[in-house]
């Protein structure tokens, strides 16, 4: 049976996630700030709901990908070369979002990005915990991504392109900004051969909790204010010689 959370249960141990069931480990609980940032210490995620009840995650193996084994193609670099996507961080959280739950995914049937996942999410945006990064052109927004900052770890949640190699810009750009302050680690959660393109890779749950520990204790949010705002994160001048 999978165990069902009240208001003030605690989250199972990890080692009980069904792995038959991509490591679904529980129901229930709330998506209130406290929750999330909880499960995420624990190497836990929310992934959908059934009945309004939240579906919590713990995968093994888990996705994740580090900053310096980031891929990047020679078109991607042509394409951030080219100035044709203008890059903001934070400014259209809510935006960036909705536009994840409602683009269509091959092979998905729907979104789990629920109305009370992405009210919970843009609560986190309003504490400081979770940002976007935002693909636009002509001031359209065309991609982007989300996710959490807490410690040195970014967890991410989802992404969307509206044009060619939209969310891959903006991907870059946070790899970029990662890696200048010191991020080691973006957890993917779950593998895609998308993510598996970028330098993505799979690592044994046991090695993922290790180094989240290492990278969230104690606890606390990055200064994200320091991040680029409506400007792009760098400029051709700026790539590194081996991008």
């Amino acid at each position: 049976m999978i165990p069902f959370l009240g208001p003030l249960d605690v989250f199972p141990p990890v080692a009980a996630s069904r792995a038959e069931m991509g490591g679904l480990l529980a129901v229930g609980g709330d998506l209130s700030p406290a929750r999330l940032l909880d499960a995420y210490s624990r190497g836990i995620f929310p992934w959908g709901t059934v009945e309004g009840q939240p579906l919590w995650y713990s995968p093994d193996p888990r996705m994740v990908l580090f900053p310096e084994e980031f891929r990047l193609t020679r078109s991607l670099k042509k394409t951030l070369r080219s100035g044709r996507y203008e890059i903001r961080f934070d400014s259209n959280f809510a935006g960036v979002i909705a536009a994840c739950a409602a683009t269509p995914r091959p092979g998905q049937d729907g979104t789990w990005i629920t109305p009370d996942m992405m009210d919970a999410y843009i609560r986190l945006h309003e504490l400081g915990w979770a940002h976007s990064v935002e693909t636009y052109s002509e001031g359209k927004l065309v991609g982007g991504l989300y996710g959490l900052a807490i410690g040195h770890m970014f967890y991410g949640e989802s992404m969307f392109a509206h044009c060619s190699n939209a969310s891959k810009v903006a991907f870059a750009h946070l790899i970029r900004y990662l890696s200048a302050h010191h991020f080691a680690m973006i957890d993917c959660q779950m593998r895609t051969e998308h993510l598996a393109s970028l330098g993505g890779r799979e690592i044994p749950r046991q090695t993922f909790l290790a180094r989240l520990q290492a990278l969230t204790a104690p606890q606390s949010k990055y200064p994200w204010g320091a991040a680029p705002g409506s400007r792009a994160c760098w400029s051709a001048e700026d790539l590194s010689p081996d991008w």
